[in-house]
C-alpha cells in the first residue's frame, strides 16, 4: 500500500547536488506544478468582477448614459457565462491551444477597450464596444476550460476540493488585480483596463505547455495536501479583506501599496512551496527499491473463463462492438449509460438529471446574480452612505470566496464519510439564500450586513457544486462541453429576474414615489426609489423562486441517492497509477 510505502521513507529528505536538475524536470512536468499553474490562471480569470471599478471611466470618456452602460454590463455577463464554444473547441484541440486562444481573446478584447478609453482610436460605436467587452469576458471561459477541466481529470478523487479552490481563486482575482494595479499604476482606472488585458494573457502564455491532462496517480495523503492549499488561500482571502478595509479608512502611499502587493504576491505563490514539497514526496517514493515478492502464484484460468474470452474475441462479437461504437450520437440519445459513466453530449443534455440541474441553476444562480447586481442600489434605497455601500460589495466578494471553498470541501467530506448526495448541499445552499433575500425584503437595522454575507456565500457556493455534480453524474469524457452548458441557465435567469422583474418593479415603485410628490418622469434625471418598499416585492419573488429551485434540487437528491451510496471514485482508483 502507498501509506505503508510512505511510512518506510523520509519525505523530508533533501536533494543531492546531482539530483537537483532531474528533480526540477520532474517537478515542471508533474501534476502538482500543473495544479499550481492552474491556481495562477484562475487567479487572473476574474476580470469581469472589476467592471464596476472601470465602468465609470468608460461612461465619462465615451459620453455614455446609464442605459448604454447597462448594455455593456449585460454584454460582459453574456460573454462570461456562455462558454459552450470553449468547451467544444477543447473537445477537438489540445489544452495549450485552448489557453492560447483564451489569451488572445482576453488581450484583444480589453486592449481595444483601453485604446477607445484613452482616445488612441476613434470613438467606437456602442455595438462595437459591446463586442469588445463580450470577447474579453468570454476569454474567462477558455481559462476555466483549460485549467479547471484538466485539473479535474488529473485529480478525479479530489474534484470537490479542487473545484472549490480553483473557483475560490477566481473569486479573489478581482481583489488581487486591484492591489497589483494600485501598486503599479496608482489610482488610474484606464490603466486597470490595460492590466486586465495583458496580465491574464501573460499568465496563460507562460504556463501554456504546463497544464495538460495526465494519468491520475494515487498520491499519499492527497486530501491533507488539498487542506494545506485551502489554508494558503484562506490566508490570502483574510489579508485581502483586511487590506481592502484598511484602504477605505486610511489613505495609502505608493510605497505602502507596493508593500501590500508584495505580501499579496507572496501569498498567491504560497501553493508553489506546497507543490514542491509534494513532488519531493513523489521523487523519494520512486527512488525506493522495489521489494521482490516472496512467493509468486500462477493460477490457471478456468475453462469457463477461457471460453468466455474466446467468445468475446470472435469476429461476430467484435463486429457488434464496432457497430455499437459507430452508431451516431443521435441514435444513442435515449440509450443512456449508468450514472457516473461517460455520457455523450446529447445524452447528458436531454437527461432528466440535467434538466433538473438546469432548473435549479436557473432559479438559484439567476436570483443570486440579480441580488449581487442590485446590492449597491439596495444600500442606497435603505439610506446607507456610499462608503458603507462599498463595504457591502466587499463583503459579497470575500464571502463569495468562502462559499466556493466551503461547498467544495464540505460536500466532498459528506460524500466520502457519510455517502450523502452532493445535490443535498445544493439544496441547503439555496435554502440559505432564501434567508438572505428575505432580509432584504424585510430589512431591520443592520440586517443588510448579514444579508450581504449570506448572499455572497450562497452565490459562491453554487458553481463548484454545479460543476462537481455534472462531472460525477455524466462522466469526464465530454466534461469540457457539459460544464459550460450547465452554466447557461445563469445568464438566462439573470436577464429574466434582473431586467424583466427587479428592474421593472423598482421603476414602478420609483414612479409611485414621484406621483406622491406631484412630479413627473420628465422632471427628473433618473428614477430613484428610497425606502424599504423599493425592493420588497422583487426579493419576495426571488426568495420564492429560489425556494422552488431548492425543491427541484431535492428531487435530484432522491434520484441520485443510490448512486452516491456506491463507491463513485472506485473506477478512478483502479485506473490510477500507484506510487
Amino acid at each position: 500500500m502507498v501509506e505503508e510505502a510512505t511510512g518506510s521513507i523520509s519525505i523530508r529528505r533533501g536533494l543531492k547536488g546531482n539530483e537537483l536538475l532531474p528533480f526540477t524536470v520532474q517537478f515542471l512536468r508533474g501534476r502538482w506544478f500543473a495544479l499550481f499553474a492552474s491556481f495562477l490562471i484562475m487567479a487572473g480569470a476574474g476580470a469581469t468582477y472589476l467592471f464596476g471599478t472601470y465602468s465609470k471611466e468608460i461612461k465619462a470618456t465615451l459620453g455614455y448614459d446609464q442605459t448604454t452602460l447597462n448594455l455593456l454590463g449585460f454584454s460582459k455577463d453574456l460573454g462570461a457565462n456562455v462558454g459552450v464554444l470553449s468547451g467544444l473547441i477543447a473537445e477537438v484541440t489540445p489544452t495549450w491551444f485552448v489557453l492560447l486562444l483564451g489569451a488572445a481573446l482576453n488581450f484583444g478584447g480589453y486592449f481595444m477597450i483601453w485604446l477607445a478609453v484613452t482616445g488612441k482610436i476613434a470613438k467606437p460605436k456602442v455595438w462595437q464596444m459591446c463586442i469588445y467587452i463580450c470577447i474579453g469576458a468570454n476569454s474567462q471561459n477558455f481559462a476555466n476550460t483549460g485549467a479547471l477541466v484538466t485539473s479535474v481529470k488529473n485529480f478525479p478523487e479530489s474534484r470537490g476540493n479542487m473545484l472549490g479552490l480553483l473557483k475560490g481563486y477566481t473569486g479573489l482575482s478581482g481583489a488581487v488585480m486591484t492591489q497589483i494595479y494600485l501598486a503599479v499604476y496608482g489610482n488610474d482606472s484606464k490603466s486597470l483596463i490595460l492590466l486586465i488585458g495583458w496580465l491574464p494573457a501573460a499568465i496563460s502564455i507562460i504556463f501554456v505547455y504546463t497544464i495538460r491532462t495526465m494519468r491520475p496517480v494515487r498520491h499519499p495523503n492527497e486530501k491533507r495536501v488539498f487542506y494545506h492549499f485551502l489554508f494558503a488561500s484562506i490566508a490570502l482571502a483574510v489579508f485581502l479583506m483586511a487590506i481592502t478595509l484598511a484602504e477605505k479608512l486610511v489613505t495609502f502611499s505608493r510605497a505602502e501599496y507596493a508593500g501590500a502587493t508584495t505580501v499579496v504576491c507572496f501569498l498567491v505563490f504560497a501553493p508553489l512551496f506546497i507543490s514542491i514539497r509534494e513532488e519531493l514526496v513523489v521523487w523519494n517514493i520512486k527512488k525506493q527499491p522495489i521489494n521482490p515478492p516472496t512467493e509468486i502464484t500462477v493460477e490457471k484460468p478456468q475453462p469457463e473463463i477461457v471460453q468466455s474470452k474466446q467468445e468475446a474475441s470472435e469476429p461476430g462479437s467484435s463486429k457488434q462492438a464496432d457497430e455499437k461504437e459507430e452508431k451516431s450520437c443521435f441514435l444513442t440519445i435515449f440509450d443512456r449509460p449508468d450514472r457516473g459513466d461517460d455520457y455523450t453530449i446529447l445524452q447528458a443534455l436531454t437527461s432528466i438529471d440535467m434538466l433538473i440541474l438546469f432548473l435549479a441553476t436557473f432559479c438559484g444562480l439567476g436570483s443570486s446574480l440579480t441580488a449581487v447586481d442590485n446590492l449597491g442600489q439596495i444600500g442606497e434605497s435603505l439610506g446607507y452612505p456610499n462608503r458603507t455601500v462599498t463595504s457591502f460589495v466587499s463583503l459579497v466578494s470575500i464571502w463569495n470566496y468562502f462559499g466556493r471553498v466551503f461547498s467544495g470541501f464540505v460536500s466532498e467530506s459528506l460524500i466520502v464519510r457519510y455517502k450523502l448526495p452532493r445535490p443535498l448541499m445544493m439544496t441547503m445552499v439555496l435554502l440559505l439564500a432564501c434567508i438572505g433575500y428575505l432580509l432584504v425584503a424585510f430589512p431591520a437595522p443592520g440586517s443588510i450586513y448579514i444579508a450581504s454575507i449570506i448572499i455572497g456565500f450562497s452565490f459562491g457556493a453554487q458553481l463548484p457544486l454545479l460543476f462537481a455534480i455534472i462531472s460525477e453524474l455524466f462522466g469526464l469524457k465530454y466534461y469540457s462541453t457539459l460544464f459550460n452548458c450547465g452554466q447557461l441557465a445563469s445568464p438566462l435567469g439573470s436577464y429574466i429576474f434582473n431586467v424583466k422583474l427587479t428592474g421593472f418593479l423598482y421603476d414602478r415603485e420609483a414612479l409611485k414615489d414621484l406621483a406622491e410628490k406631484g412630479l413627473t418622469r420628465s422632471s427628473v434625471k433618473e428614477l430613484t426609489c428610497i425606502g424599504t418598499h423599493c425592493y420588497r416585492l422583487p426579493f419576495i419573488v426571488l426568495a420564492s423562486v429560489t425556494f422552488f429551485g431548492a425543491l427541484s434540487s431535492l428531487i435530484l437528491v432522491v434520484r441520485t441517492r443510490k448512486f452516491y451510496k456506491s463507491d463513485i471514485y472506485k473506477k478512478f482508483r483502479e485506473n490510477a497509477e500507484t506510487l
